[in-house]
């Protein structure tokens, strides 16, 4: 209910308060003079008066007729302009003109330099802020590249590493198979030395001996079998039953001067070499014992047997 009643007494409120606004700006557009009559109309004291005018002040005495000479002076009254052409013999001096002043020196101002508008402020921070953008948008597109290319890179030496290292495996497991088959072939070539050894049907000890049989020599051969045969480390790929010829010089007591194996021998450059090694290391040979059997040059058949 207040809020109501209180409604129309605010617009009245407000009317006047337009009113009185529209009033005093009608009374300040008022000139002195119209003040003046609107106060005398109204029978205002002067103490109640806003505005009073100025009043020219008036003497008394008689009027005085004056000429101003110069610039500023006022033309001649008729009766002189009369009086003149009356009396033209009467020449008046002119007076000489008074020369004008310098005009002042013009001040020239520096040409202000454009302020740009706020619009315009906006518009360039937008411009730098987007270009700004843009900059950081071309720098994360080139870093992404770099990734991607490095990336590239190390697959391509990852791929090359594994290729290297299943070329090795493939070279590994082709020298193993030439291994195999060579030692395949070895094998095949004792296993047919034997068997031609053994068509032969010759007692190997006695072939070696050079001429010397009966039981001594065949014990002689023994005894260098059996001292030869431990300190021979023997290979795999050699099977039971293969010979191997090899050349011996010694002297008296059994020390070994040179063993070398002779090219009818089927066996591997490492094994050949191992069955010289093992002569080598069995200096001082059998001797004692077997005077009569000793020569300085002997043939050596070495066997392999299935003890070894």
């Amino acid at each position: 209910m207040e809020n109501a009643e209180a409604t129309p007494r605010a617009v009245v409120y407000s009317a006047l308060l337009h009113l009185g606004i529209v009033a005093f700006l009608a009374l300040a557009m008022l000139n002195c003079t119209r003040w003046e009559g609107v106060a005398d109309a109204l029978h205002l004291p002067g103490a109640l008066r806003p505005v009073t005018c100025n009043r020219m002040l008036q003497l008394q005495g008689p009027v005085i007729e004056a000429t101003l000479v110069g610039p500023v002076g006022a033309p001649p009254p008729p009766a002189a302009k009369h009086a003149q052409k009356a009396s033209p013999k009467q020449e008046q001096k002119a007076e000489p003109k008074p020369m004008p002043p310098p005009p002042a020196p013009v001040r020239v101002l520096p040409t202000p330099v454009p302020q740009p508008k706020l619009k315009d402020q906006e518009k360039v921070a937008q411009i730098a802020q987007q270009q700004a953008e843009q900059a950081q948008k071309a720098q994360e597109e080139e870093q992404k590249q770099r990734m991607a290319e490095l990336t590239k890179q190390k697959e391509a030496e990852r791929i090359l590493k594994e290729l290297a290292k299943v070329k090795a495996q493939s070279e590994a497991q082709q020298r193993k198979i030439n291994m195999e088959t060579q030692k395949a072939q070895q094998l095949a070539d004792l296993r047919k030395a034997s068997e031609s050894q053994n068509t032969q049907n010759v007692p190997v000890a006695r072939q070696a001996m050079t001429g010397q049989a009966g039981t001594d020599n065949a014990a002689y051969v023994a005894a260098l079998q059996n001292a030869i045969t431990q300190n021979w480390l023997r290979p795999d790929n050699i099977p039971v039953g293969a010979v191997c010829p090899v050349e011996i010089v010694q002297i008296p007591g059994g020390q070994v001067i040179s063993a070398k194996v002779l090219p009818s021998c089927p066996f591997s450059d490492v094994a050949r070499s191992s069955v010289e090694a093992a002569v080598r290391n069995s200096s001082p040979l059998p001797y004692k014992g077997f005077e009569k059997e000793f020569q300085r040059d002997i043939i050596f058949n070495f066997t392999v047997t299935s003890s070894q």
